[in-house]
């Protein structure tokens, strides 16, 4: 012979509330294990035990689930930690990889640096020689000014200065051109 609701939550000293919970959350124990006598719902010997070791199930139901849980937590687990250990290899190789372009744009400087300098040198060779010939060019004109000078001062013979002027302009044309730029004539 079963029990009443309120007879089982006198027994299991719980309330009818957490009675009918407990009837509720497990499936098809109604239609199972209940039955109606008269204005009452009774439950039969094997829903009573049911009911009374519910805590006592849901708690071995809790730690298989926990158990599961706690297993794919690890596995979860060792799945990241092998993702840190390739991004660790990965910021590894990538900082390796700035020391080699850090040092090869300090060798780039270093050797922009040696050219410039060498340029310099290069170019304090060169402006003694660019000088010499201003001065050169210097000194004719002061040959040509000092002729013409000289031929003013002869006064009214021009003849002279003329001719000098031909023969300067005949050892002009024999002297070869040394410059580059006479081949684009």
């Amino acid at each position: 012979m079963g029990k009443t609701i309120r007879q089982l939550s006198e027994e299991l000293k719980l309330s009818k509330q957490a009675i009918n919970q407990r009837i509720n959350s497990i499936n098809g124990f109604r239609s199972k294990h209940t039955y109606k006598v008269k204005n009452h719902l009774e439950i039969d010997n094997q829903g009573v035990k049911m009911l009374a070791n519910f805590g006592k199930q849901k708690r071995q139901d809790r730690q298989p689930n926990q158990q599961d849980k706690n297993d794919k937590n690890d596995k979860i687990d060792h799945i990241l930690l092998k993702q840190l250990d390739v991004k660790d290899q990965q910021i590894a190789n990538l900082q390796q990889a700035l020391d080699q372009q850090q040092k090869l744009q300090m060798a780039a400087v270093a050797e922009n640096q040696r050219l410039k300098e060498h340029i310099q040198k290069l170019s304090g060779l060169l402006e003694p020689s660019s000088a010499t010939q201003q001065q050169q060019l210097n000194d004719k004109g002061d040959t040509l000014s000092n002729s013409s000078n000289a031929s003013h001062s002869k006064g009214k013979n021009d003849k002279p200065n003329h001719v000098v002027d031909e023969k300067q302009k005949r050892i002009h044309k024999n002297k070869p051109n040394k410059n580059w730029w006479h081949f684009w004539k």
